[in-house]
């Protein structure tokens, strides 16, 4: 990563402003640029589609700072009912962890991050309202899905920022705007001092999953001085390339 995309924050609990502004228009490389373009809210909020077996989502997965390709992910919903099921197929990777909502719209079994996480509590994946300006924090804890000895605190805060017209792969939609900030977490790294994540996402409430979802993160090891010596976490955005 070029030292220019490196930002040391001041404190712990959050990351800046000034990071979130470099890390996500600074730092693209030679990732391609999805046009976005701020709408107004919609007279009548759509609602998120029921949950159907059969129901797919297909996503290019690049690293944001030099457009590699990382995988082609296909996610398919092979069960519902108490629990929500989406199996996940990499074109590179082959099998990949489930994610499991209970019910639908609250994550307990989250694939997203490395290692998965399996929540002690469901959490919701999306905001609750769907409306810019809304926002909310969560608590519950979560165990490393192949190390379920231990369990660690898991914090998110959501907010809700705007509607766009996003145009990808797949197509244009009319996408709600939010990010999620995961401050100082507990990791099952024992050799982590302090780690945040952090992603903006661009749900589409008619296809019931996003167009686009960006993530990255960062963490100390013990030892480490400060922020300015952080290591980073893979920067990848996900882009919807078809769905049905």
């Amino acid at each position: 990563m070029p030292l220019s995309c490196l930002y040391s924050p001041r404190g712990i609990l959050k990351f800046s402003a000034a990071l979130s502004a470099l890390l996500l228009t600074a730092c693209l490389g030679s990732v391609s640029h999805i046009p976005k373009t701020p709408i107004s809210a919609p007279s009548t909020i759509p609602a998120v589609r029921a949950p159907a077996v059969g129901q797919e989502w297909v996503y290019e997965v690049r690293n944001y700072f030099n457009g590699e390709l990382i995988d082609v992910v296909t996610e398919t919903v092979v069960e519902v009912g108490p629990k929500v099921r989406i199996a996940r197929h990499g074109k590179k990777m082959g099998p990949l962890p489930d994610e499991i909502q209970e019910p639908w719209g609250m994550i307990l079994q989250d694939p997203n991050w490395t290692p998965s996480q399996r929540f002690t509590k469901a959490i919701p994946l999306w905001p609750e309202k769907l409306e810019p300006g809304w926002s909310a924090f969560y608590q519950t804890r979560y165990q490393a899905l192949d190390y379920p000895e231990n369990d660690f605190y898991w914090g998110i805060s959501m907010d809700v920022k705007v509607w766009s017209q996003v145009k990808t792969l797949a197509g244009s939609f009319d996408a709600l705007h939010y990010v999620n900030s995961a401050n100082n977490f507990e990791s099952n790294d024992w050799f982590r001092m302090a780690s945040n994540r952090r992603e903006q996402v661009w749900f589409v409430p008619q296809i019931g999953r996003w167009a686009v979802r960006d993530r990255f993160g960062e963490y100390l090891w013990l030892g480490m001085g400060g922020w300015s010596q952080s290591l980073k976490e893979d920067y990848l955005r996900w882009e919807l390339v078809s769905w049905k």
